[in-house]
């Protein structure tokens, strides 16, 4: 049966409508005029008020619901992820492996794979964090397994399947020349993170085809006037993408206007890097045998190290919107349509337009996330506890 959506102020991904019918066939969208004859042999749902917006994509997730994917390499534990985070308004995500070893990062990969054909929409592939890292910068990845990029890591991480998007983040100054290209030209990702680089080396990762940077700011070498370091080359390039925390913790506002600022228009895109908390009542769990701890709505680790976030997608538009002062429509592109056109994925996500896959989130003026909906299937949020 046809669902017909009445009642919400529509934001398409490019602009707001008002007095708009949307239609979900099957999981595909239908835009009519509200006087055309739709409810025919459908179910009419009237939003009542508040605004539906293309469903958010997040590029990192860690964990939510109380899973912790390096801890459970399991399709369980994808579905369960998925489910703590839609109350969130994220209708798909990378699910997101940190840094240990490489029986786990295979393990982990093949979950996603059979999440994937087993027709799981919410996943749209995996983000392997780690770990080839510079110690330096490791931030809350556990020291034992940073490690350089060996032969084998090479030859599997190259043989990955391509019916999903695999992203790699890694430190471009623990490379070999040449090793960034082999990479991308066998289709993956491939990320700046956890590295000390100079900005030489960034600008010679970026040549062989480095298209972005996890989390902007975080666990990477700053700008400084003489010495630009990682900041600076991802500031300072007009065909990179950038993803950034917005939870008043990993970065402040100004340095998010800066950012938004600097970059080309569309190229800094939000993600949560969240962990197990998200979407659970747990307020703790582990990793690593260590016990991270929620502490003034922070992760934090025994060193007092930052360890993901706490927040869902819906908050880190709330926060880039009232602490940030960006515009409510570029703060909801930059939770879809951005991270789906990295992904070139903007041919059916990202927007709400006929023919495109039916993920949406309806969410109120207090940013409650009420409804969401993933390749047409309904779910209702009666509450959701914000950070």
């Amino acid at each position: 049966m046809k669902q017909v959506l009445v009642g919400a102020k529509i934001f398409t991904g490019t602009k707001f409508l008002n007095n708009q019918v949307l239609v979900i066939d099957g999981d595909k969208l239908i835009f009519t005029p509200e006087n055309d004859n739709v409810v025919h042999n459908a179910e009419v749902i009237d939003l009542d008020g508040g605004i539906l917006a293309p469903g958010f994509i997040d590029l990192q997730v860690n964990g939510g619901g109380g899973a912790f994917f390096t801890n459970d390499t399991s399709i369980t534990a994808l579905q369960t992820m998925l489910d703590g985070h839609r109350p969130t308004g994220t209708t798909s995500m990378l699910p997101t492996l940190i840094s240990d070893t490489r029986a786990t990062h295979q393990a982990g990969v093949k979950a996603v794979a059979d999440a994937v054909a087993s027709g799981m929409s919410g996943v749209l592939g995996i983000h392997i964090e780690g770990p080839f890292f510079d110690m330096e910068k490791r931030g809350a990845h556990n020291a034992r397994y940073i490690r350089e990029m060996e032969p084998e890591d090479t030859q599997w991480l190259t043989e990955i399947s391509r019916d999903f998007t695999t992203m790699l983040t890694l430190a471009p100054e623990h490379t070999h020349t040449g090793q960034i290209k082999v990479l991308v030209d066998a289709g993956l990702t491939v990320c700046a993170g956890h590295t000390n680089a100079r900005y030489e080396q960034v600008i010679a990762g970026i040549k062989e085809g480095l298209s972005g940077f996890t989390h902007l700011y975080n666990a990477m070498r700053p700008l400084v006037g003489r010495d630009p370091g990682v900041v600076g080359a991802a500031l300072e390039s007009d065909n990179t993408w950038c993803g950034i925390i917005c939870d008043n913790h990993h970065v402040h506002p100004g340095a998010v206007r800066t950012a938004l600022k600097a970059k080309s228009k569309g190229k800094l895109y939000l993600v949560t890097d969240a962990m197990s908390t998200v979407g659970s009542q747990q307020k703790s769990f582990s990793i690593y045998g260590e016990t991270i701890f929620e502490k003034d709505g922070a992760l934090v680790n025994a060193e007092g190290r930052l360890a993901g976030s706490a927040i869902g997608m819906i908050d880190a538009v709330r926060i880039c919107h009232t602490d940030v002062g960006v515009e409510l429509d570029e703060c909801l592109r930059m939770a879809s349509l951005y991270p789906a056109q990295y992904l070139k994925l903007d041919n059916k996500l990202g927007q709400i337009a006929t023919g495109w896959r039916a993920d949406l989130v309806h969410f109120d003026s207090d940013f409650q996330v009420r409804n969401t909906w993933v390749a047409g299937q309904h779910q209702s949020h009666t509450s959701v506890e914000s950070a």
